[in-house]
């Protein structure tokens, strides 16, 4: 297939773009390279992919009208992976105006490049954070998500509202996945994995918001890849039976899906710490700090949906994952 890959020199981007490419699929990758944060560590993640035949990049931001219209007009692709986004809770309540051009107008640009040119399917970015103020676990996809705590989960809840409007409308399949805390080799400097690292290394301290009181459920970066290829492979269809009386958000007569991609293993911040403590072999100087504006204490993700569609369920351990994210770190940083 021809499949273009919004957001390739991020962190879950490259990984998608390099199961792609390994099993033969011709890969283009858009990005905009922006200094979200270090733009090297994007483009040591695109060398990563631009040797490999099948892969061309196209340096685009997902904003611009014009240019993702031509772009579709002109590669004419088979199916689509959207995860180009301006990510971050905490930093939506610094610089609101970049998630709207970023994850509204862009989500509009790839929603028309997909409508006027025949994808067969999109499979695009949601996120964890669309549960919100939800407090009932594990998180399902057939709960209600109308209380987003951040503008950044708003954003994502749109994305999923206005995927449906198209599906609907327009007979696109579409399908969202909602990632449940990413992180491994290659992963973002902004997220808590890498800025632990970093300080316990460096012998700083690490900020432990909520007082340590926190549990998410880390989701390994090759467990993510592998569910959203295997999603891509399965275009979204109308649910049989569909019973209009009967709301369900997991649930449509048109082609759409909505799929949680989590560990369904949640564990408590100070574990993961523990864990990261035990990889790296020095123990971690905390600060114990209160919640921050826009966060949730608790994520779990039931994976049900994901395991019954695709047969796939994520299973990397945590003390495993964060032994090679480490691995990965002082390799990378020579440390």
């Amino acid at each position: 297939m021809k499949v273009l890959v919004t957001g390739a020199a991020g962190f879950i981007g490259m990984h998608v773009s390099q199961l792609l490419l390994a099993r033969g699929d011709e890969v283009v990758g858009l990005d905009n390279l922006n200094d979200y944060y270090d733009p090297q560590l994007k483009l040591n993640r695109l060398a990563r992919l631009t040797d490999k035949p099948g892969f061309t990049f196209v340096k685009l931001d997902v904003a611009d009208r014009d240019g993702m219209s031509a772009l579709f007009a002109t590669e004419k692709f088979d199916r689509v992976v959207h995860l180009a986004a301006q990510a971050g809770v905490r930093y939506s309540i610094e610089n609101p105006h970049a998630y709207i051009d970023s994850n509204i107008v862009g989500f509009t640009n790839i929603l028309e490049g997909c409508r006027y040119s025949g994808v067969q399917h999109l499979a695009y970015a949601s996120s964890s954070s669309v549960y919100g103020g939800n407090t009932r676990m594990p998180f399902s996809e057939h709960h209600s998500v109308d209380h987003p705590v951040s503008l950044y989960a708003a954003t994502k809840k749109a994305n999923e509202l206005m995927a449906h409007t198209y599906s609907h409308l327009f007979n696109l399949p579409t399908t969202g996945l909602r990632f449940f805390t990413v992180y491994g080799p290659w992963g973002r400097p902004d997220m808590a994995l890498f800025l632990f690292t970093k300080a316990i290394i460096e012998g700083r301290a690490i900020n432990v918001f909520n007082h340590g009181q926190m549990v998410r459920d880390f989701t390994y970066i090759d467990d993510i890849a592998e569910g959203v290829v295997r999603v891509l492979d399965r275009p979204a269809t109308p649910e049989p039976g569909y019973d209009a009386m009967k709301s369900d958000p997991a649930r449509s007569n048109a082609p759409y899906r909505i799929f949680n991609i989590g560990n369904h293993a949640p564990i408590p911040l100070m574990g993961f710490i523990d864990a990261i403590e035990q990889a790296v072999g020095i123990e971690a100087i905390k600060n114990f700090m209160p919640l921050q504006d826009g966060d949730v204490p608790a994520t779990h993700a039931d994976v049900e949906e994901l395991t019954a569609w695709t047969g796939f369920k994520p299973e990397m351990p945590v003390p495993e994952g964060v032994r090679r994210f480490v691995a990965w770190y002082r390799e990378y940083f020579k440390v």
